[in-house]
């Protein structure tokens, strides 16, 4: 199947776990804290803070707001693209398989852009 056929939603599954979820706490208290360090820059702000330490802050948020998006792309790969691999059905495996593929390559392109 090419890109151009890649169907733009997910073929019929039955409903399941995120790849995410054995890590969920995990995340959760990353974000808590990544939450806290954006409360802490527009504290700076308001107190009117030198810009190049704000600016410090700013990309230390971006840096962690980069890990958790890579651990989640790495989370995607690992459950939702190998697991389309175990669908028995060969045509739905390899359209399950395109569609996840996609997923991550346009999650990536977010990314990166």
């Amino acid at each position: 199947m090419s890109e151009s056929e890649v169907p733009a939603t997910a073929p019929a599954a039955p409903p399941e776990q995120h790849g995410y979820t054995s890590n969920k706490e995990a995340y959760l208290r990353r974000l808590k804290r990544i939450e806290g360090q954006v409360r802490g820059i527009a504290r700076m702000v308001d107190e009117d803070k030198y810009c190049i330490d704000i600016l410090t802050q700013v990309a230390a948020v971006t840096k962690a707001l980069h890990a958790v998006s890579l651990g989640l792309v790495e989370e995607h790969i690992g459950h939702c693209v190998v697991g389309a691999a175990s669908e028995p059905d060969p045509e739905l495996r390899a359209e399950t398989i395109d569609f996840k593929v996609k997923e991550a390559t346009d999650a990536i392109g977010r990314l990166l852009r």
